[in-house]
């Protein structure tokens, strides 16, 4: 029994031994926390390097914001019905008239006009013939000639037949006066005599062309 009594107590001697060693190990220290200054810096410390821009002095210009129903005065309503009025002159000249025009005077055209046209007062300085063009091409052909006629003089005659061989009204008879109508630079016009084509050509007066 001596021996195993001197076992145990050897045994107790270990795990004393071992526990003594355990405790004396120490446990990791924990992180100190962050020192924290006891004032923070303020504004003015912290930008004291920065310097303020001098005033300029300038007012900026803030334009009123537009109205969502805008208002228009007198005078625009005046302008756009000019506007709308010179547009559909212009637009009248692309649709085919109802009623064929023998003559035509601008305003302000003094009443012997269409008479001295007709009988040959102004000299023809040019003649255009429109025979066997469609509209389109008569159109074209038109504005260029009247264009170059008047570095020539102010009288011209334009041929644009009866209309006898067309399948039932005669086109170009009527837009072609529409369209004379409408030119800026046609002041009157009549049909021609019937030594000059009678109601299938036109005399021409147009406006003097101021030399530069």
């Amino acid at each position: 029994m001596k021996p195993l009594k001197d076992q145990l107590k050897g045994a107790q001697e270990r795990v004393r031994a071992a526990a003594r060693t355990r405790s004396a190990v120490k446990a990791p220290a924990e992180p100190e926390p962050p020192i924290k200054p006891d004032t923070e810096p303020d504004f003015r410390t912290l930008f004291k390097d920065v310097r303020p821009l001098k005033a300029s002095g300038k007012v900026p210009h803030k334009p009123p914001r537009p109205s969502a129903k805008p208002r228009f005065g007198h005078g625009h309503a005046a302008t756009t019905e000019t506007h709308q009025a010179a547009m559909l002159q212009h637009m009248s000249a692309w649709f085919e008239p109802a009623e064929i025009d023998v003559r035509h005077s601008r305003d302000g055209m003094p009443g012997n006009t269409l008479r001295r046209l007709k009988h040959g007062h102004w000299p023809v300085v040019a003649e255009l013939d429109l025979h066997g063009l469609d509209r389109y091409a008569a159109q074209d052909r038109l504005v260029v000639f009247l264009h170059r006629a008047r570095e020539r003089g102010v009288c011209v005659r334009i041929i644009h037949g009866k209309g006898l061989s067309s399948n039932g009204e005669p086109v170009l008879k009527r837009m072609v006066r529409q369209w004379l109508k409408s030119h800026p630079d046609v002041l009157a016009f009549c049909e021609a005599d019937d030594r000059c084509g009678g109601s299938g050509a036109l005399m021409v007066l147009l406006k003097t062309r101021h030399r530069e």
